[in-house]
């Protein structure tokens, strides 16, 4: 099984993550997602495995978030547009296998994300 996950390396969610599958022998690809740049296709498509909505990603504590954009009637498609050019904004670790995944926050999701497999 070869699972990949969207990294933050700065993350402690997303470290953790990483180190319970590694721990367990799961394959690994790791997208750093600030390095290796989501585009709107291929950020609608994470979104679809995991069944998702751009605005359900959305790191609402993030200061960036706060100051510019809560409180702002965006739609979907300008979030997702948003979170695109503020990958930041993304809340990770996002893991994925073939045509499914996880939010992987907290932990648990992606326990039962990779016993369902």
């Amino acid at each position: 099984m070869s699972l990949t996950i969207y990294h933050n390396p700065r993350c402690r969610k997303s470290r953790e993550a990483i180190q319970y599958m590694e721990g367990r022998g799961v394959s690994l690809r790791i997208v750093k997602y600030l390095d290796q740049l989501f585009d709107v296709n291929s950020l609608r498509e994470v979104l679809k495995k995991i069944d998702m909505k751009p605005s359900e990603i959305v790191r609402r504590n993030e200061i960036l978030w706060k100051k510019e954009y809560d409180g702002n009637n965006l739609s979907e498609d300008q979030i997702l547009k948003l979170l695109v050019e503020q990958p930041r904004l993304i809340e990770r670790p996002i893991v994925t296998l073939g045509n499914k995944g996880v939010l992987a926050r907290p932990i648990e999701n992606l326990i039962e994300f990779l016993n369902q497999g």
